[in-house]
C-alpha cells in the first residue's frame, strides 16, 4: 500500500491518550498505564498500517509511555530520592489535564460559532432549516473514532477473506467514486455499511483511506449520536456545487 493520507487537522498523541481514557472509563488521575500503553501501541501499529502520516510526537509519546510503564512494574523503591520521586505518571497527567481544559474550551468556542450561524445563515449556504434542529444532536467522529469502528470492521471479516486470491485490484480514486455513489442513494450511511460487500482486506483498507481522504477534501462528514457510539457519514452539501444553469 503506498498511498498516503495526511489530515488537515491530525489529532496528536494527547488526543489519543484522552480517547482512550474515555473509552475505557478510567479514572485520569490514575491511569492504568500498562492497559493504556498497550492499547496506544495498537493503534499506532494500525495507523502506520494504514500508511497515515504519523508525526514524529506520536513515537515520542509511544516511548514516554513504556518508560512510564517499566518504572512502575519494577519493585517500590524504599530510597529518600525514589519516595521524592513520586508517581512516575504525575507529569503526563498534568499535560493531559492541562491538553483537557484547552480542548474543552477550544471546543466550546467551535460550539458557539456553529450555534451562531444558525442565526445568521446566508441564503444557499445548504442548510435547511428542517435539519437544524437534528444536526444539534450529533458531533463530528474523531480520527481515533474511526480507527476504532475500522478495527471491528476487521474483526467481523471472516479469517477466509483474507486469504481469498482475487485478480481485481482496487484504487483509493475508484473507492472514492463509489463510496459518493452510495450517498447518491442514501442520504445517510453507516460506516458498516461501506464494507459490507469488500472480499479482500486489501479492499477494505483500500475503503477506509477513501473515506480518509473524502473527509480530507470536505466532501463527507462523520458524525455519532453519542461518544464511541455508531458512525453515520453524510455528504457535505456545502461542497456540492450548483449546477451551472447558463452552461
Amino acid at each position: 500500500m503506498t498511498y498516503k493520507v495526511k489530515l488537515d487537522v491530525f489529532e496528536g498523541p494527547l488526543d489519543l491518550l484522552l480517547y482512550l481514557i474515555q473509552k475505557e472509563e478510567v479514572d485520569i488521575y490514575d491511569i492504568p498505564i500498562a492497559k493504556v500503553t498497550d492499547q496506544y501501541l495498537e493503534y499506532l501499529e494500525l495507523m502506520q498500517l494504514l500508511d497515515l502520516n504519523i508525526a514524529g510526537e506520536f513515537l515520542v509519546m509511544a516511548a514516554t509511555l513504556m518508560h512510564i510503564k517499566s518504572k512502575m512494574l519494577l519493585p517500590p523503591d524504599q530510597t529518600e530520592e525514589a519516595e521524592e520521586e513520586g508517581d512516575p505518571r504525575a507529569e503526563l497527567v498534568r499535560r493531559l489535564l492541562e491538553y483537557k481544559k484547552f480542548k474543552e474550551a477550544a471546543s466550546e468556542l467551535s460550539h458557539m460559532e456553529s450555534h451562531q450561524k444558525h442565526f445568521f445563515a446566508r441564503v444557499g449556504s445548504g442548510i435547511k432549516p428542517e435539519e437544524i434542529k437534528s444536526e444539534d444532536e450529533f458531533f463530528e467522529a474523531s480520527l481515533f473514532d474511526l480507527i476504532t469502528a475500522f478495527t471491528k470492521v476487521l474483526k467481523d471479516i471472516p479469517k477466509a477473506t483474507f486469504y481469498q486470491v482475487i485478480k481485481d485490484e482496487f484504487t483509493v480514486s475508484e473507492k472514492i467514486h463509489d463510496v459518493l455513489h452510495m450517498l447518491v442513494d442514501k442520504h445517510t450511511l453507516f460506516f458498516t455499511d461501506l464494507f459490507k460487500t469488500a472480499r479482500t482486506k486489501f479492499e477494505i483498507v483500500t475503503i477506509f483511506l477513501a473515506l480518509l481522504e473524502l473527509i480530507k477534501i470536505k466532501e463527507v462528514v462523520v458524525r455519532q449520536a453519542s461518544p464511541f457510539g455508531e458512525i453515520e457519514i453524510i455528504r457535505n452539501t456545502e461542497s456540492i456545487k450548483p449546477e451551472n444553469k447558463n452552461g
